[in-house]
């Protein structure tokens, strides 16, 4: 995902895969890995000496290199931030990891969920009197993760153009997860947001920061915190303001959670996007995935573009001057294209001699796997 942002961004990212598939996590054809795009990609036996040169060789020409690796792999395999540096003084190692470079945990395997679980972010999020709730795994792997490493390797990248000097960027999800927690534990420290979820403004347990069902069976959202955008939405909705409890009144939001569940199950969603979308009530539709590119404002902005017949986000941010292009879409992993991969970073000569001496060998092309349908209970059978 980091190699992603960056390449959307402009950054010429070329992968480094091993010649054995790894896997691509949730079996699927490759142009639906859309964290992938953006990159050329060449396969290497990091075993053989050779490959380990190429490496270091394309290390020369680089600005930075991502460590996807626990601790210490890439040292095994002689490609560690010693060896980079001694070949590049300027070259930025940034390491992706869940747990970090260093601490009890920093070997052992996890996911997105048990970093986020261990920072406290996992606690926080739910309904009163419910578990915590997995929320996917945008907050861990992608704001956590991806987007720290991103920001500490530009940093890392402009600083080494001053000093001339690179560095290793140690970017762990616990790390980046704690950091986009700050705002809410300056709250919990004040005494303001309380340990109890689904009891505080900003996770369901304000009535008027909250998700609310349809008459259709859809969803619709708002978030009229400000007085006057509270009073906004009062004014729009069919409901008398004198039978509507004090917005701040805590003893009250019970009552006013269920006049709104009342109040929004009168009428399917298009209704009240019709009536308060584009107001200043804080409102929005609850859209799915599907929904989403076809939302007028979205649609406006081009927020989705479609590459290799998949939707998909379009790079973010926006650059009045640089805009950085459609992406390339997700690359095979076969070496079928390494003059077209390897361009720019070696002499053409130089990748001709890497394909004859085999240190750029094809792999055999991998039928994709097929998820397997669960069995029917023979109730449902």
């Amino acid at each position: 995902m980091c190699a992603m942002l960056l390449a959307d961004l402009g950054a010429t990212v070329l992968k480094v895969d091993r010649l054995e598939p790894s896997g691509l996590g949730f079996p699927r054809p490759l142009k639906f890995s859309l964290a992938m795009r953006g990159r050329k990609v060449i396969s290497l036996d990091l075993k053989r000496p050779e490959a380990v040169e190429l490496v270091l060789r394309l290390v020369e020409n680089a600005d930075g290199m991502i460590d996807p690796f626990r601790p210490g792999v890439i040292e095994r395999l002689g490609i560690g931030p010693d060896e980079c540096l001694r070949r590049n003084p300027r070259i930025v190692v940034g390491r992706a990891t869940g747990w970090g470079q260093t601490g009890p945990l920093s070997q052992s395997a996890a996911h997105d969920l048990n970093y986020i679980a261990l920072t406290g972010a996992l606690h926080m999020i739910g309904r009163k009197g419910q578990p915590p709730t997995p929320p996917v795994n945008f907050l861990g792997d992608y704001a956590g993760g991806a987007l720290y490493l991103a920001l500490g390797m530009v940093s890392a990248i402009l600083e080494s153009r001053h000093s001339g000097k690179g560095q290793v960027v140690d970017s762990s999800i616990i790390d980046g997860t704690a950091s986009l927690m700050s705002p809410v534990l300056g709250l919990y420290a004040a005494g303001i947001h309380r340990p109890e979820r689904g009891t505080n403004i900003l996770d369901s347990g304000a009535p008027f920061y909250e998700v609310y069902e349809c008459a259709d069976g859809l969803w619709i959202s708002i978030a009229p915190i400000e007085a006057k955008f509270f009073a906004e939405l009062i004014r729009l909705l069919p409901i008398d303001p004198a039978d509507v409890p004090t917005q701040w009144d805590e003893k009250e939001w019970p009552r006013l959670h269920a006049l709104f569940t009342e109040i929004f199950r009168r009428q399917p969603r298009d209704y009240w996007c019709k009536l308060l979308e584009g107001t200043d009530a804080c409102f929005a539709p609850v859209l799915t995935a599907a929904e989403a590119p076809a939302h007028p404002h979205n649609r406006a902005r081009g927020t989705y573009i479609e590459i290799d017949g998949v939707v998909q986000p379009r790079p973010a941010p926006r650059f009045s001057r640089t805009d950085p292009g459609t992406p390339l879409p997700p690359q095979p992993s076969d070496n079928s294209d390494v003059h077209g991969a390897l361009d720019g970073w070696l002499e053409r000569g130089e990748i001709q001699q890497l394909i004859d001496s085999g240190v750029l060998p094809r792999v055999p092309p991998v039928a994709p796997a097929t998820p397997i349908a669960p069995k029917k209970s023979p109730a449902a059978s």
